[in-house]
């Protein structure tokens, strides 16, 4: 990939860096540099503020109908470029080129989702209690919106952001991660090439102590919307909390699989090693804890060795069909080393993987933990890597109280064919999401939304899109 230097979109142009400052974007199969960015300002925060504000008024007059042409209008321009952005994605993420192509092609056809809302979202009409008076509940923008990008689905997650503010009449300022910048400036690109009205999307980039912070803490902003760690959702609301600032926040997850006596082996194995390993099992819904029933437990150790014992990871951009590719991170590798390793000390069996990779490029294998207790930190703490601890248990009442003993509350699984047991569980589980008898990947027009630390607010569908809008009521007396 040939080295490349990235520029800021604000109110509709292409900002060349104001100093020589800027952060160098790794590809972490390789290690070699691949980019550098503009390490942002609160100044340039600031201006991309400054430009959605001004453009605010003139986009929400649109009828939403017109607005919506501009998201299909985007949706197809990321079609058009989607092998671009998908080589993109692998060289600065580390994705496989399929995990990579689907996030693209979800990406333009949640714009063209979110843009079918047009004709959809509504306000009301409720009776009052005088004569001659009706009572108007009307749904508004916002009004300046911004939204801080992980690293892990960046190119989605613009779309996430983006795409509900912008139908609803809200304009945007993203801010992508530094790990992962390349595919946002392809999708300023697609926004530029279309035509979209000045102002309506801006893109800053930087770090988030600075650039994260204005974006939270300017009082220009109606709601911040981030996905990232804990203590970047804490810091986020700290920053917002200064002029009360509505907050979305998806955080972390520590989501568990129960596997009942009566649950298809076959099915149970291939979706829970698919729920770990995809994206290098980086993605905050994986399935990060398992518990198993004591009738089927070691049966279902023999299949889920040999299916981990499966996975292929390597440099995705290299291969094709792969199952895994690097951590982002050398950050992040020795972070996966040194909770496995502690949970080894804490007396848990390591069955497979275990150790980085050795040579260039941050990869981890594949690893399996056994003997693992409820009280170790491998099953409190998120591993946001391809490590999957099982555990025993003999009811399912013991297994549902152990998997609600998380400070998380994102997403959770179970397999059974028991209708009865599966109903039971959902009854008791405290999370936002819950999976039965299949991997852990939501729908967009579901509402993936966490409980606990796992965050506030949610995105999706129906009940996503009205994160992004206000009530106005009216009282008409005649």
């Amino acid at each position: 990939m040939t080295l490349k230097q990235a520029h800021m979109y604000i109110n509709g142009e292409f900002i060349a860096p104001r100093d020589d400052k800027s952060i160098a974007v790794i590809n972490p199969s390789t290690e070699a540099i691949i980019a550098h960015i503009p390490d942002g300002s609160r100044l340039d925060a600031q201006q991309a503020l400054l430009a959605a504000e001004q453009a605010q008024p003139g986009w929400e007059a649109l009828p939403a109908v017109e607005r919506g042409v501009w998201l299909h209008k985007i949706a197809d321009g990321i079609r058009q470029r989607e092998v671009e952005i998908s080589a993109t994605i692998v060289a600065e993420g580390g994705k496989t080129q399929e995990l990579a192509q689907t996030e693209v092609l979800f990406t333009a056809d949640y714009l063209d989702y979110m843009a079918e809302w047009a004709r959809r979202y509504e306000g009301e009409i409720i009776n009052s209690d005088r004569p001659n008076e009706n009572i108007f509940v009307f749904k508004k923008a916002l009004g300046v919106t911004t939204g801080i990008l992980p690293w892990n689905f960046p190119f989605f997650l613009i779309a996430r952001k983006a795409a509900p503010a912008l139908i609803t009449g809200n304009t945007i300022v993203i801010k992508p991660s530094e790990l992962t910048p390349l595919n946002a400036a392809l999708f300023c690109e697609i926004v530029h090439q279309v035509g979209l009205p000045k102002g309506v999307f801006n893109l800053v980039y930087g770090t988030g102590p600075v650039v994260g912070q204005e974006l939270a803490a300017n009082p220009k902003v109606a709601m911040v919307s981030l996905t990232g760690s804990v203590r970047a959702g804490m810091e986020t609301m700290r920053s917002a909390a200064q002029n009360i600032t509505k907050v979305s926040l998806e955080l972390g997850g520590k989501a568990p699989a129960i596997v009942m006596d009566d649950a298809d082996l076959e099915l149970a194995v291939k979706a829970i090693v698919a729920s770990r390993v995809i994206n290098t099992g980086q993605v905050c819904n994986c399935a990060e804890r398992v518990y198993v029933q004591s009738g089927i437990y070691d049966r279902f150790i023999t299949r889920i060795t040999e299916e981990m014992e499966r996975v292929q990871f390597g440099d995705p951009a290299e291969r094709k069909g792969l199952d895994m590719g690097p951590l982002i991170s050398d950050a992040a590798l020795n972070a996966v080393e040194e909770k496995v390793e502690r949970a080894v000390s804490q007396g848990a069996t390591l069955l497979l993987g275990g150790k980085r990779s050795a040579g260039k490029g941050y990869f981890f294998p594949p690893t399996l933990l056994t003997n693992v207790s409820q009280q170790m930190d491998i099953m409190k703490e998120e591993t946001f890597g391809p490590v999957l601890p099982v555990a025993r248990f003999d009811k399912l009442e013991e297994a549902v109280a152990m998997a609600n003993d998380s400070e998380y509350g994102l997403t959770s699984s179970i397999y059974t064919q028991n209708l009865n047991t599966a109903m039971q569980a959902l009854r008791q589980l405290k999370f936002g999401e819950t999976y039965i008898n299949r991997e852990n990947f939501e729908a967009m027009q579901g509402f993936h939304a966490g409980w606990r630390k796992s965050g506030t607010g949610g995105a999706d569908g129906r009940h996503g899109l009205s994160e992004y809008l206000q009530t106005h009521v009216a009282y008409l007396q005649f």
